[in-house]
């Protein structure tokens, strides 16, 4: 794979200062709030019959008479017309019609198909409304967050109902004290203790728990097909997703692993274990990939690097929140938690052999020699040790790339394995890569990335959601066989992360 070397900048104040107003404006048409709602309930990804209103439903502890009457105020009475308010019945699987789940201010989608919240992709944008003063706008996108985990349970993929049981990879108590570092509110800090505890919970009990080795695992709550899938994710011929999955089953022999569980053969038929890891890779945030074996359908058997370092941030982040309010006692409970994580992870998830934070499968008692970005996740949050941060950055080469890094070393035909780079892991390698030291490195991915999107954005005048590192292009739909083509533009955190590494080459 290809690396370069370089000092000088590749662009310059008038190409950064055209992406600079793009992405101002792009903050405003990607804004979604009560005047918006019949846009946001609009949903691409799943069939909807002409002339049917588009359900809205909100939470039942919410005030619905309320906030009917003010959502009549917000709207025309031609868009009243468009829409149905329902409350949400308590079970998830009581529901049958899928609509959008209200959220009460404004929040920013990522673009393109995804036109709803999401809960990952929020803290990157976030990142770039801070840095282009859109503080209004940036509270509230936590001020939603929040108000998910009160209302819906936890940080939900999307608000959409559909995406009701599963979660995404939690960085809101990075949001929060990012918001806090601006705001300086400490009521407002206070009152959001107890739903990042809740949140936190979510993740470290029971099913989302390994009780053997003390860490975490993604885990959907939900079953059988993910409706989105089913209706969007399609090929040229019309193959769902699940069809060619099934197809690639029926073609190749899988030794990473035990395929019986999840397709039998005899019957073409995907197991319920199956849907059950397809969900899980898209709590994940990295759908499609196989870096839990084909489809990664295998990750509800492994401990994640990502996400455990992100748990480890968020005892941390709790630790300082109650140092900043004045409670020691519990700042230092959820520093010996950090600390009892960075052991477990030291133990399970460090490689010495390779030099790399690797996946570890819990039933095998073996990590998956797959290399992945996720891997600069410990330095971008501290917790390798120096000479951990060392080896990894003398494995630079493994994932450098023309445009950035790779995000992983294997061409899968899927969109998160290579030749494919995407902009919060290069953000993520480049931080970490600084925070040790490692600032030439750092600097040099984060001017081969920026340069790239500023190329493609002057041949086409948009930012995307994922970008060919190799060739540093954003054309890429022909590259992907699996999950959905696509390059949807706007985009959320590709806007937030630009913002970010220019102000870190300032």
């Amino acid at each position: 794979m290809t690396t370069q070397s370089s000092t000088q900048s590749p662009f310059t104040s008038t190409q950064i200062n055209a992406v600079r107003t793009y992405i101002k404006k792009t903050w405003k048409t990607l804004t979604r709030s009560h005047e918006h709602l019949l846009q946001s309930a609009k949903d691409t990804k799943l069939e909807h019959k002409p002339g049917t209103p588009w359900i809205i439903y909100i939470s039942p502890r919410e005030d619905n008479p309320n906030i009917q009457s003010v959502l009549e105020r917000s709207l025309s009475a031609e868009d009243m017309r468009q829409i149905e308010i329902r409350t949400l019945p308590p079970e998830a699987e009581a529901i049958r019609e899928h609509g959008l789940l209200y959220l009460p201010g404004s929040y920013v989608v990522p673009g393109g198909r995804f036109n709803e919240m999401y809960g990952w992709d929020s803290y990157f944008i976030l990142l770039g409304l801070l840095r282009d003063g859109e503080w209004d706008l940036a509270q509230s996108q936590v001020d939603q967050l929040l108000y998910q985990v009160q209302h819906y349970g936890t940080i939900l993929n999307s608000n959409r109902t559909y995406m009701l049981s599963r979660s995404q990879p939690p960085v809101l108590s990075l949001m929060v004290l990012a918001m806090f570092q601006h705001t300086q509110d400490e009521e407002w800090l206070r009152s959001a203790v107890p739903l990042l505890e809740q949140f936190y919970y979510y993740w470290v009990v029971p099913p989302h728990l390994n009780p053997a080795t003390g860490l975490s695992r993604y885990y959907a709550l939900g079953e059988g097909p993910a409706p989105e899938v089913l209706f969007s994710e399609r090929d040229e011929e019309g193959k769902s997703h699940y069809e060619r999955v099934k197809e690639y089953y029926q073609r190749f022999e899988i030794e990473d692993y035990d395929v019986s569980l999840y397709y039998d053969r005899e019957n073409d038929e995907l197991s319920n274990l199956f849907y059950k890891g397809d969900r899980t890779m898209r709590e994940s945030g990295f759908d499609i990939s196989n870096r839990f074996g084909p489809f990664s359908i295998d990750i509800i058997h492994y401990a994640p690097v990502c996400l455990n370092s992100l748990l480890y941030q968020m005892e941390q982040d709790l630790a300082q929140i109650n140092d900043i309010l004045g409670n020691e006692e519990l700042a230092q409970q959820w520093r010996d938690r950090a600390d009892s994580r960075r052991d477990r992870m030291d133990q399970y998830l460090w490689d010495q052999k390779q030099g790399l934070y690797l996946d570890y499968h819990f039933q095998t008692g073996k990590r998956r020699h797959y290399e992945f970005a996720t891997t600069f996740y410990p330095l971008w949050m501290g917790i390798a040790s120096e000479a951990q941060a060392k080896r990894i950055a003398e494995n630079l080469s493994l994932f450098e790339a023309p445009g950035g890094i790779f995000t992983s070393t294997r061409v899968t035909g899927n969109q998160w394995d290579a030749p494919f780079g995407w902009a919060p892991l290069t953000l993520i390698a480049v931080q970490g890569l600084h925070r040790y030291g490692y600032h030439q490195e750092g600097d040099r991915i984060a001017r081969k990335f920026l340069a790239m999107v500023i190329k493609e954005f002057e041949r086409r005048g948009i930012l995307v959601e994922k970008y060919d590192v190799e060739r540093c292009s954003a054309n890429v739909s022909d590259e992907i066989c699996f999950g959905y083509s696509s390059n949807e533009i706007g985009f959320g955190w590709t806007n937030g992360v630009v913002l970010e590494l220019l102000a870190t080459l300032a």
